[in-house]
This record gives structure tokens, sequence and C-alpha cells, in this order.
């Protein structure tokens, strides 16, 4: 028997809404990573049936040893929604498991044709952060899982955009209440941020979707998820390209 897609994407889109916690999906069906990228496709058509509109892609497992630690040999992927920006606050109220880490994030200024012209599409760099909210119960889960609860997208945040420039050896910090939480370099991030921004190329192409301007790629994390606590105030700096800062309720 083969996994009902448009109802395990309701069932995420339900939990995510509700705020509730649920089991693993393949705990009553598994299913494959193929048919886990269809249910992440159908979870994202029903954020756009309700007026969101797709703003990027957030790249995922960007370490060789998170790879090697799930037993994968290609990176994970998900999409945003322009609902999932964060301007200055986040109500991790409404959240299951809210985390966030630090990210460097890409400004595509036209429409990418090809992996091999993506770099000349990037109109801007910037630090940033992602903050990951599984919908799966004590932010359990397997790789079908994951791919299939769009990557544990929850919301992002960028910084003052600077123009495309060497970002393979950036020093990340990432700060609550004056308290440093994680520090990095973006060289964990495939060695170089934008290996990852010419596999989110390749990956979506391979998808049949445009990435167009004003979209934004997430490289991915350059340290582990910290969990996320009511009433905190979060700085992300990356050296040389300013900071980002995000107050939580």
């Amino acid at each position: 028997m083969s996994i009902d897609v448009k109802a395990a994407a309701a069932t995420l889109d339900r939990a995510a809404r509700d705020i509730t916690a649920i089991p693993r999906l393949t705990d009553a069906e598994p299913f494959d990573v193929a048919a886990a990228y269809k249910i992440q496709r159908a979870g994202i058509r029903l954020r756009t049936a309700r007026g969101e509109h797709i703003a990027g892609v957030k790249m995922g497992f960007t370490s060789r040893a998170k790879m090697v630690q799930m037993g994968v040999d290609d990176l994970i992927w998900g999409l945003l929604t322009d609902a999932m920006l964060i301007e200055s606050a986040v109500d991790t109220s409404g959240l299951i498991h809210p985390r966030i880490e630090p990210e460097i994030a890409f400004l595509i200024g036209r429409e990418v044709r090809s992996v091999a012209g993506v770099e000349a599409a990037v109109d801007g760099v910037a630090v940033g952060y992602e903050v990951l909210d599984s919908r799966y119960q004590d932010f359990k889960f397997t790789l079908p899982d994951v791919i299939a609860d769009n990557a544990s997208a929850s919301g992002f945040g960028v910084g003052s955009w600077h123009a495309p420039r060497d970002i393979a050896n950036v020093g990340l910090l990432m700060e609550i209440d004056g308290r440093t939480v994680a520090t990095g370099s973006s060289a964990a991030i495939l060695g170089d941020p934008y290996r990852s921004l010419r596999a989110a190329a390749r990956l979506a192409l391979e998808a049949g979707i445009a990435l167009e301007p004003g979209m934004v790629v997430l490289a991915g994390a350059a340290t582990a998820a910290i969990p996320l606590p009511a009433g905190a105030h979060v700085r992300v700096t990356g050296a040389g390209l300013g900071s980002v800062e995000v107050t939580t309720k």
C-alpha cells in the first residue's frame, strides 16, 4: 500500500496550524524519499491555496557529518513562503518545538535557468537565521518524515544585503540575550555556501521549480540548531556581513 500523499500533507498542515505534535508518518505507513517530496509539495500547495507565495528555498543536511549520520548522499531541501519571513519578532507560542540556527542567505536577482548560471544570478549575500519547528513528537523523525515536513521549515530572517563576495570562511556568532550560544564558520556549509547554492539550483530545476528574482536561498546551518525560548533577544552576526536580530514572545 502506498501512502496517501494528500492525506499526509493535510495531517502535517493541520499539526502546524493546531500547534500539536504528531507521531511520525512513517510509523503508520513507511514511504520513500520520492514520496516524501510529493507530500512536501502537496503541503506547499495547501499554503499557496491560502494566499501564500513561494519566496525561496532552504537547504538541509549541508554538513557531510550530518549526511553520514542520516545515511544519505545528497542534501535535502524545502520551500520558503512569504508568510515565513520574520521582520523583527516571532511568537514562539505558535510553534511546537522552536529552534533557531545561523544561516548564510543569497538573494536571487534574475531567473536561474541552469546550475552554471546560478552564481551570476545572485544579487546579494547576507547573514540570516532560520527558525525550525518539527511537527513530529519529540523532534524525532526519519529522513522521509523530515522531507515531508518541508525540512522543518518555519520561519527565516535576513540582515542587510551585501554585494556578492567570497563567503567561504565567514565567522558566525549567535547570541541569545547577550550570551553566546553558537559559533561556527560558513565553511561548515559544504566547505563553501556557494556549493549549497549550486545544489539548490540543481534540485529546484530538477523539480521544475524556477528560482526567480527576489527569491531567497538559505544555504544551510553552520552550527547545530538551538532551542528558541520565549521572551528572548537573538542576534546573529557574520564577519563582514553585519548582523540580524529577532525577538521572541
